[in-house]
């Protein structure tokens, strides 16, 4: 970045200040909330995340540095929760990811369902194509046991998630079903789940510090108990001589 469009020392500063204030605001909300999801809290949240990614990036265009800590950003979080407290009915949301790794192994799973069903085995022959095989299998097995076979029929997991979301009323039948995750309200999510490998790099890295700090502490352990062998071997030694010269 020129110098031209660099950003003032001062306008760092001001901006360090604005996190200062967005994070004494932060924590006089949560001083004063009336709830888990009160949206003063959610608010000032939002105002902390705004200040210190602005600092963060006029940080660094001035100085080159980053901040050492991560705020997500506000569009990451669930907003606060405005659905009924009694729900009288719920919907569950599941997305899971899957990579095809190994379609002959598909093929032949699909193959087997095929075989087993006459209707089917005197049909269009859909396990041959890899499309026709997903059908075939995701229509034979549930989708619980597709996850915890999926090795078997060729699969790789990817990301998943799970939402439960809070509804007045059970929907009329054949309502949603031609749009069925178009109208998902953020704000009646009683609850969600996530899986993702990123989560086991960062559980990985952790765990990967605190064995590097274990074997550091280890040796300097053993650092340590080798240093007063060694000079109790040299106070053994000074003794002999003493002894020696005694005899003299």
């Amino acid at each position: 970045m020129s110098d031209a469009v660099q950003p003032t020392a001062a306008e760092v500063r001001a901006a360090a200040e604005a996190v200062k204030t967005a994070l004494d605001r932060h924590l006089a909300a949560v001083e004063r909330r009336t709830g888990d999801d009160d949206p003063a809290v959610y608010e000032a949240f939002n105002q902390v995340a705004a200040a210190a990614e602005a600092y963060d990036e006029l940080l660094y265009d001035r100085y080159d540095e980053v901040t050492p800590f991560e705020i997500p950003a506000a569009e990451d979080a669930l907003p606060p929760y405005t659905g009924p407290e009694e729900p009288n009915a719920l919907s569950v949301l599941i997305r899971r990811d899957y990579a095809v790794v190994e379609p002959q192994r598909l093929l032949a799973q699909a193959r087997r369902v095929e075989a087993a069903d006459d209707e089917r085995a005197a049909g269009t022959g859909a396990s041959g194509t890899v499309h026709g095989a997903l059908g075939l299998l995701f229509g034979e097995f549930e989708p619980d046991e597709v996850a915890s076979r999926h090795k078997e029929f060729g699969l790789e997991e990817g990301d998943s998630t799970l939402w439960v979301t809070a509804a007045d009323e059970p929907a009329e039948a054949g309502e949603w079903l031609e749009a069925p995750f178009e109208q998902v309200d953020p704000q009646r999510v009683v609850c969600r789940f996530d899986v993702s490998s990123v989560f086991d790099d960062e559980a990985d890295d952790d765990l990967d510090d605190d064995l590097d700090s274990d074997l550091d502490a280890d040796l300097d352990e053993v650092d340590r108990v080798d240093d007063e062998d060694d000079e109790g071997e040299g106070d053994e030694e000074d003794e002999d001589l003493e002894r020696l010269d005694a005899d003299r």
